[in-house]
């Protein structure tokens, strides 16, 4: 999950498209509609209550559910894996959601600033924030957010989570820390496909189109073709230059690369036409996800099911576009 530099603690850093747009009327009808509603809210569950808590991706709102079991009751924000996260925007529903938290998970690193918004427009004492950036100990100008693609970074995540819960409800710690435990352990298979995509296939070249996925990439041994400068223009909703372009290009039309992955919640006429230029080469392509799809996928399934999807394009020509 590396450093670019030129990059800023705005946003996603220079350049970078924010995952959300909360304007400031919306921010000021918060403080002053739902001071009231908000005030005490979040200190009022009894320790042997569910604990209302938030994950700010689908994906952290899952990991939260999997570590609190019986104990919580948990609402994701951006869960739609139809809609593009880069235009979420939110709302007084989300701030009333936020607002009556006791346990928040969000990324950091600018992905959804959103939250600290609304965060700062509906302050109680007895929420807990668990910011991945600042847990992970990163640096504001790391330039790849999608952090939930390095399962090492969501174990400790789990951690975290669990400690979290821990404090608010004490006399449930041992479940807490037990369901942490047995998520890490869930993850076998997932390290295990990793661990043999890796034996078979360390060094397969591929394209993407975004940094989605770059972290597993990494874990998996796959040489990522694609230059950054592409990849970091196509994020930040920055046309690349014609030199970025005509590199990307080369790679599929030279057949220098064994699959293409794309953001298969962002598309545009750009990365649409490298999708048909993969297929036209006869390079699979790879639909890679920001949030985690709902139903039918908890996080250590969508990952290995993303892992899969590699394989069978390295392995056999097949291309998955959408789970």
């Amino acid at each position: 999950m590396t450093g670019m530099t030129g990059m800023t603690a705005t946003g996603r850093g220079a350049g970078w498209r924010p995952v959300a747009v909360l304007l400031l009327a919306v921010v000021a009808a918060l403080a002053a509609t739902l001071a009231l509603a908000w005030s005490g809210s979040a200190s009022a569950a009894p320790d042997g209550g569910k604990i209302v808590a938030v994950g700010a991706e689908s994906q952290y709102a899952d990991l939260i559910s999997q570590v609190g079991g019986a104990y919580v009751q948990t609402s994701a924000i951006m869960s739609n894996p139809n809609v593009d996260p880069h235009s979420f925007e939110a709302s007084i529903a989300v701030a009333r959601e936020v607002g009556s938290a006791r346990l928040v998970v969000q990324n950091g690193l600018g992905y959804d600033s959103f939250m600290n918004s609304v965060e700062s427009a509906t302050p109680s004492g007895g929420r807990t924030v668990v910011d991945v950036q600042r847990l992970l100990r990163l640096p504001d100008s790391t330039a790849n957010p999608h952090l939930w693609y390095d399962p090492a970074d969501m174990s400790r995540v789990a951690d975290a989570i669990a400690a979290s819960l821990a404090r608010i409800q004490p006399s449930h710690r041992a479940y807490f820390l037990a369901r942490a435990a047995a998520f890490k352990a869930s993850l076998s298979p997932l390290y295990a496909a990793i661990a043999s995509f890796k034996a078979a296939y360390a060094g397969v070249p591929v394209a993407t189109t975004e940094p989605v996925a770059d972290y597993l990439l990494s874990a998996l041994g796959a040489d990522n073709l694609t230059p950054w400068t592409f990849q970091a223009d196509v994020m930040n909703g920055v046309d690349p230059s014609p030199q970025s372009v005509a590199a990307q290009r080369a790679l599929l039309t030279g057949h220098k690369v064994r699959a293409l992955l794309y953001n298969e919640q962002v598309t545009d006429a750009l990365t649409g036409s490298f999708i048909t230029l993969a297929e036209q080469n006869h390079i699979p392509v790879v639909g890679v996800y920001e949030t985690m799809p709902t139903p039918g996928y908890h996080y250590q399934t969508w990952m290995r099911t993303e892992v899969q999807d590699l394989r069978n394009a390295v392995a056999a020509n097949i291309s998955t576009e959408h789970l």
